[in-house]
């Protein structure tokens, strides 16, 4: 197989603020004196505290900077905006329309979804019930054209999909092909974005996430050259310390770090005109709740509370997209947090969002893993609806 290599990382253009190794910590308090946001009446807390859930809100069709009829403050999240990944209601593309009445396969999913309010949604895979309309596999340039077409009938667009990216690096000829038959695809489909669920790398060395690095600073040139913006998701461990000095173990790796978390480095490592992130906001707040102290160079303990939507304000244009879940407090799971339908939780979206600002930029994808049911199988299309709900209801007051 012939190799395909990229020039090596280079400096970045507009690269990320100096702020990266300075201790992050959540200034509400600031924030919260110039403006106060409520979302329907109800504020939620961070990972160390608790609060009621969203109130439900059917006012979905004002795209409108004030919803002046109610007098609650800006929306949030314009309605153009409000998406949602199908990994959420897999379980009803992945059913047999012949052997049920509730919505089945792609077509009929898309439909529910626009009933619902939904604009937006991004894929996770593009496989579906051998019976849908289309059959099972719709990873092809005709079952693009199906898709698109389906779309567009309910007044959808897709901003993204958790698809393919090469394993091999330098690319072998065989990857390298596969990834621009998905850039194709997904330009077929009308979408800006094309990521991936993963994370970069599963290390926490400084060597690593440099390889990573120069890989995506490659496949982010070849999306570039087809008008596609490539963007990578983040679990909690990516927001976790890399490390990067102090004392050297048994294979010459660094134990140590120097506060600097590995997503945070891999911001300031790639190329911003070719390298996207999607910060799944659920998971970034799992990581607040683990990640707090780490081993400094120097062998001491130091403290430093990880606040996601700093890193987002400081890096805004980044961070095209998010994935909105929810969660209640656990103490249990060494998470912090069970997953919830969104605006059933804890989790403060309302500052979240009110802080990160550019609302007509960014596009929240609502998700919930756990979503799909073995014994209520309307539960996910449901869930689906509550979670929309939710999201429009969102709202910021200032004084």
């Amino acid at each position: 197989m012939t190799p395909y290599s990229a020039p090596s990382r280079t400096e970045a253009a507009d690269a990320p603020d100096e702020g990266l190794r300075r201790t992050l910590g959540v200034d509400r308090r600031r924030f919260l004196s110039t403006c106060t946001a409520v979302a329907a009446g109800a504020v939620a807390a961070p990972v160390f505290g608790a609060a009621p859930a969203l109130a439900h809100d059917r006012d979905r069709d004002h795209d409108h900077g004030h919803d002046h009829g109610h007098g609650r403050g800006q929306v949030l999240v314009p309605p153009h905006k409000r998406g949602i990944i199908l990994y959420t209601v897999r379980d009803a593309t992945a059913r047999d329309p012949l052997a049920t009445d509730l919505p089945s396969g792609f077509r009929e999913v898309f439909k529910q979804l626009s009933r619902h309010g939904y604009r937006q949604v991004e894929f996770a895979g593009y496989r579906q019930h051998a019976n849908a309309p289309g059959g099972a596999n719709l990873e092809t340039v005709e079952g693009a054209r199906l898709l698109r077409s389906w779309l567009d009938d309910y007044g959808l667009r897709a901003q993204g999909n958790h698809g393919f990216i090469p394993p091999s690096w330098p690319l072998t000829t065989a990857d390298l092909d596969t990834f621009k038959k998905h850039l194709e695809i997904a330009n077929i489909i009308g979408m800006d974005h094309m990521g991936t669920g993963g994370d970069p790398t599963g290390s926490s060395h400084r060597a690593d996430w440099d390889v990573a690095a120069d890989k995506w600073n490659a496949l982010g040139a070849i999306a570039r050259r087809e008008g596609i913006k490539l963007y990578t998701h983040n679990h909690d461990s990516a927001y976790g310390f890399l490390l990067d000095g102090g004392p050297l173990d048994d294979q010459g790796r660094p134990t140590r770090s120097s506060g600097i978390r590995k997503l945070e480095y891999f911001l300031e490592v790639t190329d911003p005109r070719l390298v996207w992130l999607e910060m799944d906001i659920f998971w970034a707040h799992v990581a607040q709740y683990k990640f707090h102290t780490y081993t400094a160079h120097d062998g001491s303990t130091r403290k430093s509370v990880f606040d996601p939507a700093d890193l987002v304000a400081r890096n805004n244009r980044r961070y095209p997209l998010f994935h909105a879940k929810d969660g209640v407090v656990s103490t249990t799971n060494g998470m912090g947090y069970d997953m919830v339908p969104f605006g059933t939780g804890v989790i403060d979206y309302t500052t979240f969002f009110s802080r990160v600002g550019e609302r007509n930029y960014h596009n929240p994808m609502v998700e919930d893993d756990n979503s799909p049911s073995a014994t209520d199988p309307a539960q996910s299309l449901r869930e689906a609806k509550i979670s929309y709900d939710n999201m429009a209801a969102l709202r910021k007051r200032c004084r």
